[in-house]
């Protein structure tokens, strides 16, 4: 079974716990580092995530997987919030962040410039919009969804 295959089973195995709390899953990963296993669970909600939520998705998820056991060496379990500067993976947190302030890194340059940091304000199958500042005025910016190498929230200054 690939590596892309067994993140997928644990997600599907995640998936109902986050539902039942109206939580929802930002990123899983499961990953080999400095000799040991890491099964990482990044999850949200509106309004953020609080370190008691954290806790009672390990230990109701921790609980799950004891009993499936669908992972074989040993490995360490840690759910955390995304942080303030999460990576926006899918249209869900995408559509989830339209107002919120991103960074977004392209492929290809765009009038001259490889990142705009702005205001989402629309999200289309096709493109998104911001509105960026430009010295002292705001303009509009589409950027094709084919063009963007990564998009995160990011804190304006």
């Amino acid at each position: 079974m690939s590596l892309d295959t067994k993140v997928e089973e644990l997600k599907a195995i995640l998936q109902p716990i986050l539902d039942q709390h109206d939580f929802y899953l930002v990123d899983l990963e499961f990953i080999h580092e400095r000799g040991d296993w890491y099964l990482r669970v990044y999850a949200d909600k509106k309004g953020g995530i609080t370190i008691d939520d954290c806790a009672m998705i390990s230990e109701e998820y921790g609980e799950k997987l004891d009993e499936l056991n669908p992972i074989d060496p040993a490995y360490y379990l840690e759910v955390s919030s995304p942080g303030a500067e999460r990576p926006l993976k899918n249209d869900e947190s995408l559509l989830d962040n339209v107002d919120d302030y991103v960074h977004v890194s392209l492929y290809q340059k765009q009038d001259g410039q490889k990142a705009f940091e702005g205001t989402l304000t629309e999200v289309t199958d096709t493109k998104i919009t911001l509105i960026v500042k430009v010295k002292n005025l705001k303009k509009q910016v589409e950027i094709s969804r084919d063009n963007i190498a990564k998009i995160r929230l990011a804190i304006e200054f």
